[in-house]
This record gives structure tokens, sequence and C-alpha cells, in this order.
């Protein structure tokens, strides 16, 4: 119990080890020094972690994983070892990270380890700055993000059966893992004998994830071994885990891989029932999660820090090891946020804050404090002191002070595709054939009249309706149904359609196509013969929108679908900021060209981040993709705002 480690760190050290009646967890000893089990101080070494007797080893001496996650695709370059120094000085020696097969494959065939998806630099820095890594390559991983992490283009093909040995995703993987593995094998803890002859010895990575919670999906019996061997071929050699919850725990293992647990509360037999699963193992919670996530139009989810603290020190006393989940969430920029589909679809916002150990923008919480001094006590020596935090800035009122409406920029600046029927964002002909995977979609047909419009449930996941460019109103899940009012002569018909985040956990994934997944019908007749615009709002994009000519002054009263811009002058060194975006009702803002995410006034979230590193001395552009109603001003201030709170229950 809490009140019993509260009690044993007065204890004094007894002959060398650590001691306390009555507190088990607390008999960890101090036969070897924590701060010597570092990547670099055991470079060279060739036994990497195992188990044996119920107990992890690492290079043949006892270990305990004290790990946290963050994601490097979710927090600026420029602040990875920031974050870094903060776990170590909290207390933990390991690192956890998934990989995000859709950032490095955008495109079929065409792979991205560079700037922000530096893999290599994040695992060397980790190794650096004294961090274990467990890696978590999926090819699924879940984690809030679009799709769990698969490439949108697999939904190409009719057929497709995600997370299965089907062949068209089994080919795709190993595609994928061709290159992937080229930048892991090397950055093992040890190297097998027969890969010494490409690879140099040595590097943080300690164990490696099979897949990520396959016992909560399990639609193919083969797909975890073809998994497993699709790692060992390509060179991995560390230990090998599964990570499932408790119900999905029998049915998400594979032979020679050790499982292990994720949860919140800690259920009484949960480590008993795990010894029911594989005996005399060691026991791992792969993910306490230390905080939740948020949908659009929910509360911001916060969960109690003495609450945490006593479930860790709890976990800690039955001698398991833990990851925290997360320690530094970071943000889901772009439209990279995943959506939840059980009852109804939800979206998840675009902060990631996840009430962790550290805010979205890496600041102290209570939670850092508590687990400090709790793993300071357990661990025996001192802790390297927690780096001074960085200052944000509140930059005050910006001015959008133009815009350019969607209708003025789409004969300059994009080519519609031409299709008889509806076609879904994912086989729209963009990008090598690979299809849009984020973004909006307009879909525009000619109509001769008025009526009801019904899209039988055809729209994912949200449409604007306008006639020629006048708005009629929107349709989504809920809303299938909307009036057209008569009119004379032939008029157009936009159905503009935006992606808001495939599902990312569930047995729905292979439906997770966008835009319009089928026929749209206006007084029962289907309707035909579209232009469809794609709208993925890309860096090169961005840039050709500030050369197009059109845009003007922003009047009294203006509404979207239309870009709006305005400059952010900066005096001094750039710091951190938020923007508060009151007065906007939904869209996008990109700052000096980054997509810092979505916005929408229903909330919770109602400030989004901007990193220092975006920013730079001078002239800063914000441009603003609003879809209904505009304000004329955003706030930049230094304190975020993620909504009305609600405890975790």
């Amino acid at each position: 119990s809490w009140s019993c480690w509260v009690r044993w760190k007065e204890q004094p050290v007894l002959g060398g080890h650590i001691s306390s009646p009555g507190c088990s967890f607390l008999s960890l000893s101090s036969r070897f020094n924590w701060s010597e089990l570092t990547p670099l101080g055991l470079w060279g070494r060739t036994l990497g972690l195992q188990t044996e007797n119920s107990q992890f080893l690492l290079e043949g001496m006892p270990f305990r994983i004290f790990g946290g996650s963050m994601h490097y695709f979710r927090v600026p370059r420029e602040y990875w070892e920031d974050r870094m120094l903060k776990m170590k000085a909290c207390g933990l020696n390991t690192l956890t990270t998934y990989v995000p097969w859709n950032l490095h494959e955008r495109e079929r065939g065409k792979f991205d380890f560079s700037e922000n998806l530096d893999l290599e630099a994040f695992l060397s820095l980790a190794a650096k700055n004294g961090l274990w890594v467990i890696l978590r390559p999926g090819p699924y991983i879940c984690s809030e993000w679009d799709l769990g992490g698969l490439p949108s283009w697999l939904l190409q093909d009719p057929e497709m059966q995600l997370r299965t040995t089907y062949k068209g995703f089994t080919e795709a993987v190993d595609a994928y893992f061709d290159h992937l593995m080229r930048v892991v094998v090397p950055l093992q803890a040890s190297t097998a004998p027969w890969l010494h002859r490409w690879y140099k010895k040595g590097g943080p990575i300690i164990a490696v994830q099979v897949e990520n919670e396959y016992g909560s999906y399990a639609k193919d019996p083969n797909y975890m071994t073809y998994v497993k061997m699709a790692l060992l071929k390509r060179g991995i050699v560390e230990l090998l885990m599964t990570s499932d919850n408790k119900n999905g725990l029998s049915f998400g293992l594979v032979e020679g891989a050790l499982a292990t647990v994720n949860f919140q509360k800690l259920e009484p037999g949960i480590f008993k029932y795990l010894d029911t699963v594989q005996r005399d193992q060691p026991k791992m919670v792969m993910e306490y999660w230390t905080g939740w996530f948020d949908n659009w139009g929910g509360p911001h989810y916060v969960f109690d820090a003495d609450e945490m603290v006593t479930t860790v020190a709890s976990i800690l006393k039955t001698g398991a090891s833990i990851n925290l989940y997360m320690f530094h969430g970071g943000t889901n920029f772009g439209f990279m946020n995943g959506a939840l589909e059980a009852n109804e679809y939800k979206s998840d916002v675009t902060s990631y804050d996840y009430d962790a150990v550290l805010t979205e923008a890496g600041d102290y919480t209570s939670k850092f404090f508590k687990l400090r001094q709790l793993f300071s006590v357990i661990i025996g020596h001192p802790l390297p002191l927690p780096p001074l935090i960085e200052s944000k800035a509140s930059y005050g009122a910006i001015l959008l002070h133009q815009y350019i409406s969607l209708w003025d920029v789409l004969p300059s600046l994009l080519q519609p595709m031409k299709s008889e029927f509806p076609v879904n964002m994912e086989n729209v002909h963009l990008n090598d054939s690979t299809g849009q995977s984020f973004g909006y979609v307009l879909y525009e047909t000619v109509i001769s009249g008025g009526g009801q419009l019904h899209t039988r449930n055809h729209i994912r996941d949200r449409a604007q309706v306008f006639v020629n460019t006048v708005y009629v109103g929107e349709l989504d899940y809920k809303t299938v149904e909307l009036f057209i009012p008569e009119g004379q002569g032939f008029r157009q018909l936009k159905l503009l359609v935006e992606n808001r985040g495939r599902v990312n956990y569930g047995l729905a994934l292979n439906e997770q196509r966008k835009g319009l997944i089928g026929d749209v019908f206006l007084n029962k007749t289907p309707l035909r013969n579209f232009k469809i615009y794609s709208l993925e709002m890309k860096p090169a994009f961005m840039e050709s929108l500030q050369q197009v000519s059109g845009w003007s002054s922003v009047p009294d009263h203006s509404v979207g679908p239309a870009f709006f811009r305005g400059k952010l002058w900066i005096e001094q060194q750039p710091q951190d900021t938020f923007l508060k975006l009151q007065g906007w009702e939904k869209g996008v803002v990109f700052v000096n060209g980054q997509n810092l995410g979505r916005y929408w006034k229903i909330g919770p979230q109602e400030t989004l981040y901007l990193p220092g590193p975006w920013l730079k001395k001078g002239d800063n552009e914000i441009v603003i993709f609003e879809e209904r109603t505009a304000g004329r001003i955003i706030q930049s201030v230094d304190i975020p705002y993620l909504g009305r709170t609600q405890y975790v229950n």
C-alpha cells in the first residue's frame, strides 16, 4: 500500500540491501548499481535482456524495468532530449515507443526516416541519455492514432483484411519491415553472432513487442506467428513481448514471447491470472495508463495523481516491472488523430496531453514529483536533478487580415478527378496511385431541382452541403437526410467531406474508408457524374496557396469554407505558446507551413500547442482553414486550456 512505502522509506539500508518486513516490493536489492546498467555503460555486451526464475536479467544481473512511453512522432525533434532527461530525473531506466507505419510509408514504396521521423537518431539519443528501449514496431500500434498506424492505402484493396495473414496485407508488411528493420537491428543491445558480419554490437533496444493488443482483435490464429517470424527473419534477437488487456491476454499470446498486461486499475488476481497464462516468468505491466485521451464533444479526462502513485506502488510491491503509458503524450499534429467506434463514432482531439506525467508541452505535473519520490526510494541512489522547464510566451492578439474563399482557390490550385460514381478518399487517383489519406474531399455534381438528399449512411465522416456556393446544411453519422431547396435551371451540388480520423481500436478497422463510400441519393435517385477535388493540405499545397491571387481583406462578417492568414511578429528567441481560437468554429491551423491540428468549438480542447522551435524571429505566417464561422483574431497565450475536467472512473 501507499502507507507501507511511506513507512518503509524511513527504514535504514541493512547489509547493502533495502529491506522492509511486510513490504515485499521493497526487497529490491542494491547488490548492483542501477546507474551502471545503461546502454553506454554496457556497450558491446552480448546477453541482453533475459528471463530467469520469474525475474529479468540484464547482462546476467537482476533488473527491473521502470519504463515510460513517449512517441518521437508526437514530440518536436528539438525536444526529444529534454523529455528523456526528465525521464531519467523521474527515476526511469527504459523508454518505450511505437513506430507509425503510416508516417514512415505515407505512399506505397516511399519510405521516410528523416527529420522528426529519424528513428535511428531518436533511439541513439535514448542510449546517450542512459535509457534502454522497448520498441513497439507494430505493424499495428493503436495509440489513438489514425487507423492504429496502418497506412490508409491498404484499404484501396476492396478485399483487404487488416491484421491477418491475407496476402495483400502480409506483402505490404514484409516490404515495410524490410526497410524498418535495417534501422532497428543495429540498435539492439545484443547482436547474434550471425549478424556480426553486417552490424557492430551495441544499442539501447532490449525488447521488441510483437504487434499490439492482438487479443482484442484475434481474427486470424496464424497472424501473431507470422509477425513474430517477420521480426526474427530480419535479425531481431532481443526478448520478444506481447501486450494485452486482461480480457485479451490469452488470445494474444504467441510462443516465444513474454506476455505483458495493460490496465489502469489493479484488479485483485490479475498477476495470478497472468501466471495461469505463462508460469515462472517475470511480471510486467506494459501499459499502466497514467491518464486517458479525449474525444471531441466530451470532457477532458484526468486521473487522480495520488490514486495513480498508490497503484504504481502496489504494482511494484508484487515485484512486477512497469511502463507508464504515457510518461509524455505530446500532440496529434496534423490530421493524425484516431477515433473510437463503439456505440457511436467519436474522433480524438488534437492534444495527446493524456493527463500524463509530463504535460503536452513537456512541463512537470504533480504526478512527476510523486513518482520521482517513489522511484528514488526504491532505486536507492540519488536521481539526476530535474531539468529546468522552458518558459511559455503570450504573444497576444494576432489579426487575420486576409482571406480567400475555397471556391476561389479551386480553379487555380486543384485539378479535379472526374468519375461517374462516388469514389472514396483512398481510391482517388493521387500520389502515384496511393490515393488520399487525410484532410477533405470535395464532391461536385449538377442537379436540376431540389428535394430530399439522403446519404444512406455513406458519408465518412462529416459533410457540409452547398448549392452553388450557398450553405444548406451538414450531414454525418446521425444526420443522414437534408432538404435541398428548389431552384431554376441546373445548379451545382457540392459536398465538402472531412475525414475526422480513422478508428484505431476494435473490430471495424477494415471499414475505415473515408469520403463518400457509396451512393448518395436525391429524391431516391443516385447522384452521378462527379468532379472530385482532393484537399489534403500538404506542405506543397499550402505553399502554393500563399502565392495564389485573390486574397482580400477580411470583411466584417465572413464565412467559410475559406482560408485566413495573418502574421505573428516575434522580437526575441521564440518560445512555446498556445493558440486560442475563441470565435472560430471548426478547422485547421498552419504556422510556417506546420499543421498544428484541428480545432472545434464543441471542445473540450480550446487551445492548440505551438512549439517554439516551429517559430522564428520576425514574421511568422499563420493560415487557418475555417469550415464555417470565422473570427477576426486569435490569441497567443502562455497557458493551455484543454476543457472542463472529468475524473476517469
